[in-house]
């Protein structure tokens, strides 16, 4: 049976970071919602490849509502952590065991959530700093699961690996 992923997305989201894992959990029989500050609004990656139509506005759902969230890289997450609304919503799934996908700079809205001390993890270089001083124990790996919740990877490159152990905690 598919599970229900929420995706806290904006503007200038990594496009790929979007699409492959968006592609991969479909194929799979999973069903995303992409949620950003407001439903209906046309979300453009910084790559330029790739438009997103937002299913839903972050007042119109509850992290109850879905089994797993997806937070893709890009510029997305730092914007998005400056809401508390997407910050408290991202908490919850790390509060409640459920599993959370974080690539690139998806990990922003969890530093902010502080949801990370004390897990492994890892992330683009360049929040390396900022994920320790979050009390991670940072890898550089292509791909960190932690407590069977946690999926992390750097960049793109990454995806096959990043998409491999997301899909194994979703069965």
């Amino acid at each position: 049976m598919g599970k229900k992923v929420a995706v806290l997305l904006t503007n200038d989201f990594e496009d790929v970071e979007y699409t492959d894992p968006a592609k991969a959990f479909k194929e799979a029989g999973h069903e995303l919602t992409v949620i950003e500050m407001e439903k209906g609004k046309t979300l453009k990656g910084k790559q330029g490849e790739a438009t997103v139509t937002s299913d839903a506005s972050i007042d119109d759902v509850k992290p109850e509502d879905f089994d797993a969230l997806l937070l893709p890289g890009g510029f997305s997450p730092d914007q998005l952590r400056a809401d508390d609304r997407f910050v408290q919503f991202s908490k919850s799934f790390m509060d409640d065991k459920k599993p959370v996908f974080a690539i690139c700079h998806g990990p922003q809205l969890l530093i902010t959530a502080k949801s990370l001390e004390g897990r492994d993890a890892t992330g683009f270089k360049s929040i390396r700093v900022d994920m320790e001083y979050a009390g991670v124990n940072f890898h550089d790996k292509e791909v960190v699961v932690c407590g069977n919740q946690l999926v992390t990877s750097r960049t793109p490159d990454d995806l096959p690996a990043f998409n491999r152990e997301a899909l194994n905690l979703l069965k």
